[in-house]
């Protein structure tokens, strides 16, 4: 069923069930109005981490709080009606222990209203997985290329070539079997993408992976052109709205110092039209 088509939003079962059929649309919101612009078109909506460097500037989503992501998510909670809404756990809240991230998973679904939470990791969350799922956390993995993982990584690099293949199809099937609904497989080859989706009974969401994943999920910011400070190659941008935005700005500051704005439709007279 598509998004324009519903009246609730779907759950995470209903995520789930529509692995195989008609490709899962999601992608990233932070504010109330953005999200209201896609929530006709995806079926799920994630307030993604990267927060901390589209909206906050900081250089990697390391600096993400957990008082941001509540923020960012009552805030996008507002804007959505049809599609589901999952939060990401940030960096530091739930890698420490399955009691851990119960304690912020549950927080973050009671204080924004999501329908579930993401976190990333593969093997080494499967037992946190599973442990939040057996207390009605509805959990989205991410594996491949984790960005809070960055400085272990070696940096923004394609995870799984070569032999590493089969290390990602062991995370990918461990999280399917301790419960995860969907996994995220961000930044690996395209093959790769194909043979985990054909392997796990759980949707894939590619972002940077391949067509042939179960759905799809892009930062809206980048997708719209609103956040150039760098393109990654799985980035297709669909409008270049940073472009238009700054010559609106430059001619707003044109008009303003030859004192154009604001012209005689923009200012009040002295008595309302009409009267004396």
């Amino acid at each position: 069923m598509s998004a324009t088509a519903r009246k609730t939003a779907p759950l995470p079962d209903d995520i789930r069930a529509m692995k195989g059929g008609t490709p899962i649309v999601s992608l990233t919101a932070y504010t109330t109005p953005m999200a209201q612009l896609m929530d006709a078109h995806c079926d799920f909506v994630l307030v993604g981490d990267s927060v901390g460097m589209v909206l906050h500037g900081l250089p990697s989503t390391l600096g993400v709080t957990m008082e941001m992501m509540i923020l960012h998510g009552q805030a996008v909670r507002r804007g959505l009606r049809s599609a589901m809404m999952v939060v990401d756990m940030p960096f530091g809240s739930y890698e420490e222990s399955p009691e851990q991230a119960f304690r912020n998973a549950a927080r973050i679904m009671a204080e924004t209203g999501a329908g579930a939470v993401k976190l990333e990791g593969g093997t080494g969350m499967a037992d946190t997985i599973g442990f939040l799922t057996a207390r009605g956390i509805p959990v989205m993995a991410h594996i491949g290329l984790t960005p809070q993982s960055i400085n272990t990584l070696g940096g923004y690099r394609v995870q799984g070539r070569g032999e590493a293949g089969d290390g990602l199809v062991r995370d990918a099937r461990a999280v399917a079997e301790a419960g995860a609904f969907a996994v995220v497989l961000e930044k690996v080859p395209e093959a790769l993408a194909d043979r985990i989706t054909e392997t796990v009974a759980i949707p894939t969401i590619g972002i940077g992976a391949s067509a042939g994943c179960d759905g799809q999920v892009l930062v809206v910011d980048d997708m719209l052109g609103l956040f150039t400070a760098f393109k990654a190659k799985f980035v297709k941008r669909y409008a270049h709205l940073g472009d238009d935005a700054e010559t609106a700005i430059a001619t707003y500051a044109t008009e303003v110092r030859a004192r154009l704005f604001p012209a005689a439709e923009h200012v009040f007279a002295d008595t309302p039209p009409g009267r004396g």
